[in-house]
């Protein structure tokens, strides 16, 4: 479920929440850091149950709107829309998906159903509802085209559940765009006979990358003043206070990948941390962040300094 590139946001997020000083003991730093990750699992899992919430209030509407009508055919095919969808239904009908969200008592959409009514509403009202209500294709495919379109344009960018998110857990924010990106992808490789473990990713990929994790965290933390005093070298014309911002934190990991882990190639751990920096941090920091990179690591190579070895080198 999670890559290297989010694993370092978490990481960065930690360091900076932290700014202590360095200590051996910083078990509540790498405790901290778990549990941040793990989090976003449960952020996930929230998401699918409000999905599910969100397929039977289309189930309600529908009995609503038959009766309304009469059982009537007036040829109007907008009650199955969202009711039949073939990747609601995989969702809803997941029974170990299901027990999961039940058993870490992650389906309060019950409680705050007014979020799942404004979703509805919204969808409904979007352009890509009405267009699929005149869509002749009917296939699994197409199903799985249409939530792509309504999550990624209606759901994922709502501001009041963004807000809502943001009130239910701080951290979060964070995570959601992160989650919003696995959701999708996950979806977007779904077949229609894939199992029911398939929405049930692990949270690492393997065990090197929970390692990874934690190390990364464990020796940015301990060799903390070491990098700062090797950063100030290199950045003694820039404002300080940009040093005392995010952009510092990336730096430090930086040099710890740069110095602590020989199998990851300078050339990755640069373009991670630009791309974050471009995310996270000001219009100007990648530049920032790229410029004294690119200086440190000539030198190193200049002096033969902490030698890059393994695969993925050339």
């Amino acid at each position: 479920m999670l890559n290297r590139r989010h694993i370092r946001i978490k990481v960065m997020q930690s360091l900076y929440a932290f700014r202590g000083s360095e200590s051996d003991d910083i078990t509540k730093d790498e405790k901290f850091l778990l549990n941040s990750l793990d989090s976003m699992y449960d952020l996930y899992l929230s998401i699918l149950a409000l999905l599910t919430e969100l397929h039977k209030k289309s189930i309600a509407y529908n009995t609503k709107l038959q009766n309304r009508l009469s059982n009537e055919d007036d040829g109007n095919n907008e009650p199955s829309v969202l009711a039949s969808n073939r990747i609601l239904l995989k969702i809803v009908n997941n029974k170990l998906l299901q027990e999961i969200i039940t058993k870490r008592k992650l389906n309060f959409w019950d409680l705050d159903f007014e979020y799942v009514d404004l979703l509805f509403k919204a969808i409904k009202n979007s352009e890509s509802y009405k267009n699929h209500l005149n869509s002749v294709a009917d296939s699994f495919e197409g199903d799985k085209n249409f939530f792509i379109e309504l999550y990624t344009e209606v759901i994922a960018p709502n501001d009041k559940l963004y807000d809502y998110f943001e009130d239910k857990k701080l951290t979060w924010v964070d995570d959601l765009p992160i989650v919003n990106t696995v959701l999708v992808k996950l979806i977007r490789k779904m077949k229609e006979k894939a199992p029911d473990t398939f929405l049930l990713p692990e949270l690492y990929k393997d065990k090197d990358d929970k390692d990874f994790a934690v190390s990364l965290l464990r020796k940015t933390l301990l060799n903390g003043t070491k990098f700062s005093e090797e950063i100030a070298l290199k950045t003694k014309n820039w404002d300080t206070e940009r040093l005392a911002s995010i952009d510092g934190v990336l730096l430090k990991m930086a040099l710890c990948e740069f110095q602590k882990f020989p199998s990851i190639p300078h050339k990755v751990t640069i373009n991670e941390y630009l791309e974050i920096a471009k995310e996270y941090s000001t219009p100007k920091s990648s530049i920032f962040i790229n410029g004294i990179l690119d200086r440190i690591v000539k030198e190193y190579n200049a002096q033969n300094l902490y030698p890059k070895v393994g695969r993925g080198l050339l």
